[in-house]
């Protein structure tokens, strides 16, 4: 089969399979959530090919058991030859069960007295801040969410009035959390029903807060999908319902649309538009500026840290290693709050070792974003991929380092 894919690019090669298994194309685009009219331009090169979480989901559809099968000449994978859908396409997690069958509550039947709105918001935040402190967050959330959940979901549906209101703006910034928990954790549906419920409860809540908050969330789903130019679209509209309300409104309005503004950043990068990826970078640098010193959002983490950090990931993604570098060491780790954040900043950086095939100090790094945040690094794809590729690469000086970090994460070797 390889064969006939030799020097074949990657459209091309999700093409040539997807006719060989005899899979219309509105058929294998309905299948990963996105159109016909995208599929046809992924296969005919008009549009750059798919991140690497998006080729997952078609190597799974195609039942290609090898992710790197469908990576053509027009993508880079380090010189990685094999890339196993099962070491990347999900990453199990005991919480997940529960936290499934909370969301799929149906509530018909209600016999507790809701919870006052106050507790339920004091609970969210204790919980994001969990989220932001702990070395395993997910599995420190994910103990609480499955109740947190469905007490959050019957109060805000026996809640009545501007309580009701309230009930759901906080129900929002949970989802949000949720999303959180179980990216690349679950299946794609459940992760999708969270987000459509985030977008659910801000539109109940009707508070302009919520709404942002919802639509960060529900945009994190599209570009984690690598639907770039939904969640681009989203990002921005969301901004322009902040944008007027910023002189006369709170911090946290401030920080949501700053927050907006990363996402967009983030987003243009990955679509390789470097132009509007910097300009939606500036205004979020000019937005943190505005905020208090040391002032970071509660669960989006926007703050002059967060821009900084974003600073590192978009050099990566636009593949500017040496800038993204550069910018990685002016950056005070300790000025990052978010334990979360700070092993993400490692990954950054090893990414752009990545690029440089300096894979001993790529390991470095990863090394230390999981002494800091070790689900950081194990539910991370991209973090995942850099550690297989430092076993099949890294050579004789690291290979027992690099044997030893993936059977960490549980990469098969």
């Amino acid at each position: 089969m390889l064969d006939d894919l030799e020097g074949k690019k990657t459209g091309e090669r999700i093409r040539i399979i997807r006719e060989r298994k005899g899979m219309p194309r509105p058929v294998l685009a309905g299948l990963v959530g996105y159109s016909t009219e995208w599929l046809k331009g992924i296969e005919s090169g008009r549009r750059l090919p798919p991140r690497l979480p998006v080729l997952i989901r078609l190597a799974e559809v195609l039942a290609v058991g090898d992710v790197a099968v469908l990576a053509g000449s027009d993508m880079d994978l380090g010189g990685h030859t094999t890339i196993p859908v099962s070491a990347f396409a999900r990453i199990p997690h005991e919480a997940v069960p529960a936290i499934r069958d909370a969301v799929r509550d149906p509530l018909l039947t209600i016999t507790d007295q809701p919870l006052p709105v106050a507790t339920l918001r004091r609970r969210t935040v204790e919980a994001w801040h969990v989220w932001h402190t702990s070395r395993t967050h997910r599995t420190d959330v994910g103990r609480v969410l499955p109740a947190l959940i469905r007490d959050a979901q019957a109060t805000a549906r026996q809640a009545q009035g501007e309580e009701r209101r309230d009930a759901n703006a906080v129900l929002a910034d949970l989802w949000a959390l949720v999303q959180h928990a179980i990216v690349w954790a679950s299946e794609p549906e459940l992760i999708w029903v969270v987000a459509d419920r985030a977008m659910a409860a801000a539109r109940e809540a009707d508070q302009p807060a919520a709404l942002a908050g919802a639509a960060w969330t529900y945009a994190m789903v599209q570009r984690s999908g690598g639907d770039t130019e939904g969640a681009l679209t989203l990002a921005t509209d969301a901004a322009n319902l902040l944008r007027d309300r910023l002189q006369e409104g709170t911090d946290e309005l401030r920080a949501l649309y700053g927050a907006m503004q990363l996402h967009a950043a983030t987003t243009a990068a990955r679509a390789g538009r470097e132009g509007d990826a910097w300009r939606y970078w500036d205004e979020a640098a000019a937005t943190a500026e505005r905020l208090p010193d040391g002032y970071h959002h509660a669960w989006t983490q926007f703050g002059r840290s967060n821009v900084a950090l974003h600073a590192v990931s978009i050099g990566a993604d636009l593949t500017k290693s040496a800038s993204a570098k550069e910018r990685a060491e002016q950056i005070d780790p300790d000025s990052i709050p978010s334990r979360e954040r700070r092993a993400r900043l490692h990954v950054e950086i090893a990414r752009t070792y990545h690029q440089r095939r300096d894979w001993s100090s790529m390991l470095d790094w990863l090394n230390q974003a999981y002494s800091i945040s070790h689900d950081s690094v194990h539910y991370s794809p991209t973090g995942r991929q850099m550690a297989s590729e430092a076993v099949e690469h890294g050579g004789p000086l690291i290979q027992r380092r690099a044997r030893t970090f993936a059977e960490h994460l549980g990469l098969p070797l």
